[in-house]
């Protein structure tokens, strides 16, 4: 389907899920397609304040909660909070990184408004051309400013939300997970498993920006040279240092004292020099092996990446040299492929993501 069957049908559905919309919601709704909200971040504590305080009046949830808007952002409903846990600051947060950059342009949303235009013409929308035609000129001489719902969009449906980037919905679960274990406990710490390629360090980072969090990278730990013996490959999850991951970095964080810890430098085949980790309310610890049964008590909350092998392919391809292909497809998914046969460590998460292209 092309960008303009995309966009009739998207305007055709807004239409029938809301009836009582009036031809500024439908600009609304195209403005937040292509620019997103940008114009509505605030300061942080008064952003909050804002979604705390539409929070207390808003209803049940009926439909989906994060609903899709004709382009990369969607509406996440406020309901999905009372019901997931996720925070009223995540939340916040969320929508702040989704509105730094906008996703379209004035181009995009005028192709858009055209497509608009053609609906209202045809007599396919609620309204004839002629009462929607002020609204769209007066829209697009303006230079396309941000709109209100109408009043009576309001009355009718209340609507409570923040638009946030479609990309992020997939791990609104982990988010709220997250959250309600933040609100239980004061120190939390989480692991991200999953084969490479799966995004586990992408979604650390991001999870760095949203809680000011710490990240430990399995990959700090490979095994040093005089480790790398038969007996120790054979292992399902052998080919990490397990042991000193333990004592440097998991044993520290459940007392609540300072991490310190020498990252494996792999170009140089040794270990770099210490790295200090002051203690956080959540820490995050990323990678393949993070899992492992000697491992697995210390965690909180467990989350596992699945990918599809045919994506894992394409990304590994995409983003390596043929010979670090060569050697992810000959080594290293064997490897995780034997670990996660042997030991199941998808078995023992509390959630299990799925990976979007």
């Amino acid at each position: 389907m092309d960008r303009r069957r995309e966009t009739t049908a998207y305007l055709l559905d807004q239409c029938r899920r809301y009836p009582a919309l009036r031809p500024q919601d439908l600009l609304k709704a195209l403005h937040q397609s292509v620019l997103g909200c940008g114009h509505l971040v605030s300061g942080e504590a008064a952003g909050v304040a804002r979604i705390q305080a539409e929070l207390a009046g808003c209803a049940a949830l009926e439909a989906e909660a994060a609903e899709p808007l004709d382009g990369p952002y969607c509406r996440l409903h406020l309901a999905f909070l009372k019901e997931s846990g996720l925070s009223p600051r995540t939340l916040f947060r969320l929508f702040a990184l989704s509105a730094e950059a906008p996703a379209g342009t004035g181009e995009a949303l005028a192709e858009k408004l055209e497509v608009l235009e053609e609906l209202a013409r045809a007599g396919r929308l609620p309204w004839p051309w002629e009462e929607l035609a002020p609204a769209v000129e007066t829209f697009r001489r303006e230079g396309f400013p941000a709109c209100r719902h109408s009043e009576a969009f309001r009355r009718a449906y209340a609507p409570a939300y923040r638009v946030i980037r479609r990309e992020y919905v997939w791990i609104l679960p982990l988010l709220a997970a997250l959250d309600r274990q933040l609100a239980e406990k004061p120190r939390v710490t989480a692991a991200l498993e999953g084969g490479s390629a799966s995004g586990k360090t992408t979604l650390a980072a991001l999870l760095a920006r949203l809680y000011d969090c710490n990240v430990f990278h399995m990959d700090d730990f490979f095994l040093r040279p005089e480790q790398r013996t038969p007996e120790r490959y054979a292992e399902p999850g052998g080919n990490v240092d397990r042991e000193r991951f333990s004592a440097e970095v998991l044993q520290p964080l459940r007392r609540g004292l300072p991490v310190i810890y020498r990252p494996y430098d792999c170009q140089r085949q040794c270990l770099a020099p210490p790295v200090a980790a002051a203690p956080k309310a959540l820490s995050i610890v990323e990678g393949a092996y993070s899992l492992h049964p000697a491992l697995a008590e210390a965690y909180d909350l467990a989350a596992f990446l699945r990918i599809d092998p045919a994506l894992q392919r394409a990304r590994i391809r995409r983003r390596n040299t043929p010979e670090a292909q060569a050697q992810f497809f000959a080594r290293w998914i064997p490897l995780e492929q034997a670990y996660f046969q042997a030991l199941d460590p998808m078995g023992r998460c509390d959630l299990i993501l799925e990976v979007e292209p």
